[in-house]
């Protein structure tokens, strides 16, 4: 049986990939921060081979017991979706600084942390596939607009994070990518957003599907278009 674990798994892309993984039979550990307030979780994994895990991926601790609780299971997927918008002063002149550090906690050392904690059981798997949940908000040769300093940077820190894993973990076979999930109709991404949840996991699961060992260290579109650096 394949094994996907999800960070961020409560709601939005998490959620909808933890049901869409789930309903193909896959194994999936669902990590959130707060399982006991994670109901549409709950419900999704309902009848299914799924655990919800805690996990903040900001502390080390609770990396090192999530770890300690898959107890050398292989995993086939691990997808680091946890992440944080930033809040509202993010522009020049008006930066949350405090926020700013916040977000780089969750949105790059969360992903390395987890990465680094799991890489062994990835690399123990089948597939070996570390995804990345990045944006294209991230890419330094799209930003015409400026603006939104702590998220933007913090998107560019992750995909340096995925280059890096790749290349180092590249003599264990592993696969590491950035992903777009897209523009997502979701709490972060708004009410105007094009992209649905479902359309969005969709994408993102039949890249990770396709996902060679050649391609480890790309950055690409939910619908499996190359996207610039």
């Amino acid at each position: 049986m394949a094994v996907v674990l999800i960070t961020g798994a409560n709601r939005g892309i998490g959620l909808e990939l933890a049901r869409q993984y789930a309903a193909e039979g896959w194994r999936v550990h669902a990590c959130c921060r707060r399982p006991a307030e994670a109901s549409d979780l709950v419900a999704a994994l309902k009848g299914h081979d799924g655990l919800v895990h805690a996990l903040d991926v900001t502390d080390g601790a609770a990396i090192a017991a999530l770890r300690e609780a898959l107890d050398n299971e292989a995993i086939d997927v691990l997808i680091n979706n946890a992440g944080v918008i930033g809040g509202e002063r993010q522009d020049f002149g008006a930066v949350d600084y405090e926020a700013w550090e916040r977000t780089l906690r969750t949105n790059v050392l969360g992903p390395y942390r987890v990465s680094e904690a799991l890489a062994d059981l990835v690399g123990a798997s089948e597939r070996r596939v570390i995804a990345n949940v990045s944006s294209l908000m991230g890419s330094i040769a799209d930003n015409g607009s400026g603006g939104d300093y702590i998220y933007r940077s913090s998107k560019t820190a992750l995909n340096m994070v995925s280059v890096n894993l790749a290349r180092e973990l590249a003599g264990q076979a592993i696969t590491v990518l950035a992903l777009h999930p897209g523009w997502v109709r979701t709490d972060m991404g708004g009410a105007d957003a094009p992209v649905t949840p479902r359309e969005s996991a969709q994408g993102l699961r039949r890249v990770i599907a396709g996902a060679t060992l050649d391609r480890s260290g790309s950055f690409t579109n939910y619908d499996g278009r190359p996207l610039p650096w």
